[in-house]
């Protein structure tokens, strides 16, 4: 893979060829190494036993129940330990819980809790702590847009909808370090739930006491390898080492920065520059030179999430137009975004589930067809929705401020323009604000998104598209989609509940509420005194699985 094999512009027309031509140019396509990377900085500028990794946008909140997104979550798996963890493969191996037993019923889990698993201030992990843990992520009073991924926990749903208390959820603490957790349908993926953020402890006091301010430096009592140091908003979280997590004796690095940079040509430079030892992303523009000259020091792998563009579907132009939705899905060319835009590796998104184990996907008849296929096609349902020249489309694209989007946007918007004649306009937000934004489903059109897995399991991608989901920017709702997920949770035949689930697929793709775009790899530069990495499909790195070589 160079990203230097491009297609001749000759085949597209004018107007979309100049827009792709200026973005392969800012992509750094060219045939020297930008000036700025001239030296290659191999050695740490410190002795200090620190990673200094960056995290993209600032977390909106390290509060483990109300956290979103790839930023918060990299920090929380440093701080905070649930039931279970992961291995650097990707498997689920025991955490706070030594081991466990699943009942004949297939729906009673018992975990066993270490005797050693202890608070940073040394205080002693039991039971109890994760009965009101869990009962807090599901309280509709905490307001968490993920409580979702809990319902297999039984009551778990009716309590999030406010239908029953939380001290009706299927959490108990048999004693202080055996905790019994009943379902309510066997739930295969439901191990990979419990090492997720929202099932992670949080100690009781601190949250009575300071409230939101809880995860302060300061007032902040997490569980895991490591206890936050030191917060500054838009630049950094720092972590030091908690000498009282369970497996301390093997945790060699003594600290974390994570670096708030949303500008992923500055993530380069400082990269380059030996200020960061780990990045959490790679720009487009630059990917062609980091390929020819840090080969060694850039791993690509295969990742579990969909970038796509939502919808809208509860105000006007989209509101009941699933001809115009999917005119404007169909308008999109896949081929040119990822081979000579993004250029790592990312596979053109048809569907709306990646390729997942035990899970066949869904693709749309016009998967197979030539992008002057899908042109065509998508001029005649554009004409049907009642657009054209005496009737243009006007539509904003909102994407949190980032360079690779900005690209990215004004891709897509050249080429709805030259298939549809649609005017478009961008605008972009900070995160925390983007975020508000889409959930909120008033002053939008069409934002950017991207979903990653919770766990390794279609249903991660397909309740997102379930009515009332706190994840489901898009408003979308059909009543049959929901029923045949509903169905597809209490189903305990795995051949089954898959044709459920791929049914539910089948109508989301005919309704069309997003425009899905690329499956996404992962993309780290990573020094070469670094050790310990190992890419999994979820992409989650914790600090503690790596070292750091002498210099």
């Amino acid at each position: 893979m160079t990203g230097r094999t491009f297609t001749p512009l000759a085949r597209f027309s004018a107007p979309l060829a100049a827009v792709i031509l200026a973005l392969l140019l800012l992509s750094g396509c060219t045939d020297s190494a930008p000036q700025q990377f001239a030296e290659t900085v191999v050695k740490r500028s410190t002795q200090e036993n620190i990673l200094r990794k960056s995290n993209g946008a600032e977390p909106q909140t390290l509060d483990p129940h109300k956290a979103e997104g790839v930023p918060a979550g990299n920090i929380l798996r440093d701080l905070y330990e649930g039931l279970t963890i992961e291995a650097p493969n990707g498997d689920v191996i025991p955490g706070v819980a030594e081991s466990w037993i699943l009942a004949e019923d297939g729906i009673t889990y018992t975990f066993k809790l270490r005797k050693d698993a202890r608070w940073s201030n040394s205080d002693s992990l039991t039971a109890e702590d994760f009965v009101y843990s869990f009962r807090r992520a599901v309280n509709p009073a905490t307001l968490s847009r993920m409580a979702g991924m809990l319902y297999p926990i039984r009551n778990a749903e009716k309590i999030s909808n406010g239908e029953l208390e939380p001290d009706t959820l299927g959490v108990t603490a048999l004693s202080s370090d055996v905790l019994q957790i009943v379902l309510e349908a066997p739930t295969p993926y439901f191990l990979s739930v419990l090492n997720h953020s929202m099932a992670y402890p949080v100690y009781r006091d601190s949250v009575e006491e300071h409230g939101d301010q809880f995860t302060r430096p300061g007032n902040a009592i997490t569980n895991g390898a490591y206890k936050i140091k030191d917060w500054v908003v838009q630049s950094h979280v720092a972590l030091e080492r908690n000498e009282q997590y369970w497996d301390n004796a093997n945790t060699r690095i003594d600290g974390v920065e994570y670096h708030a940079i949303e500008n992923p040509d500055t993530v380069v430079k400082r990269y380059r520059a030996g200020e960061l030892d780990m990045t959490q992303e790679a720009p487009y523009r630059q990917i062609g030179w980091i390929l020819e000259n840090v080969p060694d020091e850039y791993h690509v792998a295969p990742y579990l999430g969909a970038y796509y563009y939502g919808f809208n579907v509860l105000q006007v132009p989209f509101k009941d137009q699933p001809k115009l939705r999917r005119a404007l899905a169909l308008a999109v060319d896949r081929d040119i975004i990822t081979q000579k835009l993004t250029r790592s590796g990312e596979v053109p998104a048809y569907s709306w589930v990646p390729p997942v184990l035990g899970y066949e996907q869904q693709l749309p008849e016009w998967a197979d067809w030539t992008q002057e296929e899908r042109n065509a096609e998508a001029k005649r349902l554009f004409a049907e929705a009642g657009f054209g020249k005496d009737n243009p489309l006007t539509v904003e694209i909102l994407y949190n401020t980032q360079q690779n989007h900005k690209q990215l946007a004004i891709a897509i918007g050249s080429m709805w323009k030259e298939t549809l004649g649609v005017n478009t306009t961008l605008r972009n937000q900070e995160w925390k604000v983007f975020l508000q934004t889409r959930f909120d489903k008033i002053d939008t059109q069409i934002f950017r998104s991207g979903w990653i897995g919770d766990y390794n399991d279609a249903y991660t991608f397909l309740q997102l598209m379930e009515t009332g989901n706190g994840q489901n920017d898009s408003g979308y709702s059909n009543p049959e989609v929901d029923a045949l997920l509903k169905q597809a949770r209490g189903e305990t035949d795995l051949e089954q509940r898959a044709e459920l689930m791929q049914a539910a697929e089948r109508l989301i793709l005919q309704d069309m509420p997003f425009v899905p775009i690329y499956f996404y790899v992962s993309k780290h530069l990573i020094k070469p005194y670094v050790q310990g990495f190992v890419p999994n499909i979820m992409d989650h790195v914790y600090t503690k699985d790596l070292w750091l070589e002498s210099v």
